[in-house]
């Protein structure tokens, strides 16, 4: 692209693909003086105002992301890319309606888009409707057979109506798809523990803990689970690792709490 750009400077198609391969890169700065000077170049290049989005996006800039998928899809009301993008843009700002009705748009135009399905999947699932979640996560895998975060997100929404058996069973596939995948581990391992499996729980967490050190959930789960096995070295250990993992949020206060009281208490003891 480069090259191109040498033999003809006003050619907006490659400052497009070369601003999307920055985006790809991470150099979100680069990638949007590049979008620019496409868009400059020709204002009616859609592509490029869903690229220059996605690099907005990517720096959480949400609002200045749906302004140019906005933009996009008054040049090209089919453009299925834009809804997609739209919709994950709607997600993260909390608005689980918009992002719902643009994963819809994507899927209309596009009926294979299985990435649209799982995301669709996912804003279900935020609001409390599992077996929607479930159908949508379904179809993804129908479509890709192989797409290790549409079994782990699927096994969430099993694990929420409280079938654990078919819950581990799909992070039980999305580990053999993707191995490195602490949250899969760490799911399952919770899925165990509630059904008191505690060993399996803690050798899962412990892989989880392996792939990711920082993994504060799976410190807090394992201490838990060796609390009740009496291991209480181990889970004074653990707790202590989520303490110095954990990040303090809304509604971690108490989780926070706990670990500090019961570290307390098995110390005295």
């Amino acid at each position: 692209m480069n090259r191109a750009l040498k033999i003809n400077p006003k050619y907006a198609d490659a400052y497009n693909g070369r601003g999307a391969a920055y985006s790809a890169m991470g150099d979100k700065k680069r990638a949007i003086a590049d979008l620019n000077r496409a868009l400059k170049i020709n204002p009616k290049l859609a592509d490029a105002y869903t690229n220059r989005g996605a690099a907005y996006y990517k720096m959480g800039d949400y609002e200045r992301a749906i302004a140019d998928y906005n933009r996009a899809l008054e040049i090209n009301p089919k453009y299925a890319k834009a809804y997609y993008n739209r919709g994950n843009a709607y997600y993260d700002l909390g608005d689980k309606e918009r992002a719902t009705a643009d994963y819809n748009r994507a899927i209309e135009i596009n009926p294979k888009d299985a990435e649209a399905y799982n995301n669709r999947g996912t804003a279900y699932a935020r609001m409390g409707d599992y077996e929607r979640a479930i159908a949508d996560y379904t179809r993804a895998i129908e479509i890709n057979p192989e797409y290790a975060l549409a079994y782990l997100n699927r096994g969430f929404a099993y694990s929420a109506m409280g079938d654990k058996e078919r819950a581990i069973a799909d992070y039980t596939r999305a580990i053999e798809i993707n191995p490195k995948d602490a949250e899969a581990y760490y799911n399952r391992g919770t899925a165990y523990f509630y059904l008191g499996d505690k060993e399996r729980a803690i050798a899962d967490l412990n892989r989880a803990i392996e792939i990711n050190p920082k993994f504060a959930w799976a410190y807090f789960n394992k201490g838990l689970a060796c609390d009740s096995l009496g291991r209480f070295q181990k889970a004074v250990e653990a707790y202590k690792k989520f303490l110095s993992c954990v990040s303090v949020t809304p509604g971690m206060g108490n989780f926070i709490e706990r670990a500090r009281q019961r570290i307390k208490e098995l110390e005295g003891k």
